[in-house]
């Protein structure tokens, strides 16, 4: 019998699964994330800490399989995306915490860059060249704004105020790289990332498959200090004997949202799913070709494995699960399985609509500005209807994603497969399936990323021979079938919600 350990660290939860042949989990460790917030705004994570927590769920998920670490066929990583840190290369010492995807800092230069004559003259060249060449890159290009979420002006505020780091950088010392290229480093001590990873920077252009020049020389960011970019799955290097007792080859990196789709099975140009945890991520396999988005809709790699390369085109709502957690520290409720029931007590919301913009409002939409907060709430409006009217925010959010996908691709979806914590919630997927009009369907485990890696790293090792093998190993918990007549319901409360969503933007 062979065994993969499979590696997930995502922002508020490091995870690691002991996996057999036939993908069943006989082990799981798990243990929280510190997240740090030294000033409004800021949102860290202390690499050493980290780097602590990752060795203790390791050892102690080996620990719980009895299976000696010698036994262990190969390790797949995945990792959260968007938060990074520099080290020195010798060393091994960080030159600050993680800045997290979570983090504002550089919010007020991610404003002034948008609004700036340089920006606006890149999208206008953009969209003249795009008139002349008809390349979706360049229509990329036209609508290109700066969010907060890629580590663009995040790296370019470190490397002004972080003492001695842009020297360190420019004298080649300093390198930079997300959770997965650091967490790499701290296991075979190389400087790399896979495409998918790199591709989630908002420094790295998937057209080209390049660290993207003009960015670089735009916000004068060191060459240097960036990491080689490599395929999803191969020989990444062992992880050192000392470490976990054995020297456990790593086979797969990918971000956490591209082992999640390869997790799911999306394995065609168009297959549509959908993660719901920290953050709603709506993903759709586009095959051979990057999307070009002009509602905000984000194209990159699903994966890069020798001659295949897979596009993702993904649409994002970064408050989901952070909803939950905060309804709970209201004592709004007081378990998150509880909310379904709450929901379903209830005809409806009562006319009370709830706006889901604790970080603004993404795609389609595009306003980092927006209000998060409840509208209609009335003397009738009891707690059962604010927990539906909370619910009924998340499906609202995910039909605008999908209306945008419908609108800019060619693909005729047929169903969307879920996983993530929220996925758990009977309410919100049956709403979901009624409101797109597509079955829904969620699987046996909720924790897709974490099956991603397992299959990727298993193929690689050759546990596994092919994808259709993988296909077979995915059992499916539930499928929620859409209802039309309720569909129909909902279309006035879909259009109010807009409304009350209007009255959100463009606060801050």
């Amino acid at each position: 019998m062979k065994y993969i350990a499979a590696l997930d660290v995502g922002t508020t939860t490091v995870r690691c699964h002991i996996l057999d042949e036939s993908a069943t989990v006989i082990a799981a460790s798990a243990e929280k994330v510190e997240l740090l917030y030294p000033k409004p705004g800021y949102v860290e994570i202390d690499p050493d800490q980290l780097w602590s927590a990752i060795q203790r769920v390791v050892k102690n998920a080996i620990h719980e399989s009895r299976v000696e670490a010698g036994s262990i066929a190969c390790l797949g990583i995945s990792t959260q995306r968007g938060s990074f840190t520099t080290w020195n290369f010798e060393t091994g010492k960080h030159y600050h915490r993680f800045i997290t995807w979570k983090d504002l800092r550089a919010d007020m230069m991610v404003k002034e860059w948008n609004s700036s004559m340089t920006m606006r003259g890149l999208r206008t060249g953009a969209h003249l060249l795009y008139v002349l060449s008809r390349s979706k890159r360049f229509l990329a290009g036209s609508v290109l704004k700066l969010m907060n979420t890629q580590m663009t002006l995040r790296l370019t505020w470190a490397l002004q105020h972080v003492p001695g780091l842009n020297e360190a950088a420019i004298n080649g010392r300093a390198v930079f790289g997300g959770v997965d290229c650091w967490l790499l480093y701290k296991l075979t001590g190389k400087h790399i990332t896979d495409a998918s990873s790199a591709s989630a920077t908002g420094l790295f252009d998937p057209f080209t498959m390049q660290w993207a020049g003009w960015a670089l020389n735009l916000f004068k960011l060191p060459r240097n200090i960036f990491p080689k970019v490599v395929d999803t799955a191969g020989a990444f290097g062992n992880v050192s004997k000392d470490i976990f007792g054995a020297e456990i080859p790593i086979c797969c990196s990918m971000a956490d949202q591209a082992a999640s789709l390869f997790g799911s099975g999306c394995f065609q140009p168009g297959d549509l799913k959908v993660t719901m945890g920290t953050g709603t991520f709506v993903n759709v396999n586009t095959g051979n070709e990057p999307h070009a988005s002009v509602t905000g809709l984000y194209p990159l790699v699903g994966w890069r494995l020798g001659s295949e390369l897979v596009y993702v085109v993904e649409g994002a709502s970064n408050d989901t699960g952070t909803l939950i957690e905060w309804a709970k520290s209201l004592g709004i409720i007081t378990q998150p399985s509880e909310t379904s029931d709450l929901a379903n007590s209830v005809l409806d919301s009562d006319g009370v609509y709830f706006v889901p913009a604790f970080s603004g409002l993404q795609a389609p939409i595009n306003d980092q500005t927006a209000a998060a907060g409840f509208l209609g709430v009335k003397p009738t409006s009891g707690r059962a209807h604010l927990v539906r009217s909370l619910l009924e925010s998340l499906a609202f959010r995910i039909l605008l994603l999908y209306d945008s996908l419908r609108h800019e691709t060619r693909y005729t979806y047929r169903k969307i497969r879920v996983d993530g914590g929220v996925s758990r919630n009977d309410f919100l997927m049956q709403l979901l399936a009624d409101l797109t009009g597509l079955e829904v369907e969620r699987a046996t485990s909720s924790e897709m990323s974490i099956l991603g890696i397992a299959f990727l790293a298993g193929l690689q090792q050759g546990i596994w021979k092919n994808r259709e093998e993988l296909l077979k190993l995915r059992h499916v918990e539930k499928c929620f079938k859409p209802n039309e007549e309720r569909r129909l319901q909902y279309q006035p409360i879909v259009s109010q919600w807009k409304r009350a969503l209007d009255r959100f933007k463009d606060w801050y």
